[in-house]
């Protein structure tokens, strides 16, 4: 497990910009399980995440449709959280950094790893400003 001043400018990177922090398992439920939209970002401390999924997700939910909750758990710190948002994200294989968006507690978009590494924040986010368009 990362040590929390490791991880703490990464999660403060999402959560000052309007994302919640989730950090067990009923956390994650109960945002994931909501009558509407949820995005849930399964942060990192890669580089792929610093510069293409945080950045992604950021100006993604500034952009026209957006879902109801915008969420975030910390791999590596957020034990608890991660494994549950991973079980509700299968048949998806563990990923991290990942993008999920969920409707009424179903899951409707992913975007593994392998969709952030080699694309662009701006590639990632049109993705997922589409899938808001579609959703939420």
């Amino acid at each position: 497990m990362y040590p929390a001043d490791l991880v703490a400018p990464y999660v403060k990177d999402l959560t000052d910009n309007g994302f919640k922090g989730l950090s067990n398992a009923a956390e994650v439920d109960a945002a994931v399980n909501s009558d509407g939209t949820t995005l849930l970002v399964v942060n990192s401390v890669c580089g792929c995440a610093a510069a293409n999924a945080r950045p992604a997700a950021k100006f993604a939910v500034q952009t026209g449709k957006k879902p109801d909750v915008v969420t975030t758990v910390m791999a590596g710190f957020d034990v608890e959280a991660v494994n549950r948002a991973r079980e509700l994200m299968l048949p998806y294989p563990p990923s991290s950094p990942s993008i999920a968006l969920f409707k009424a507690g179903k899951l409707v978009h992913m975007i593994e790893r392998h969709e952030i590494e080699g694309r662009t924040a701006q590639m990632i986010a049109d993705n997922l400003v589409q899938a808001f368009e579609a959703h939420c």
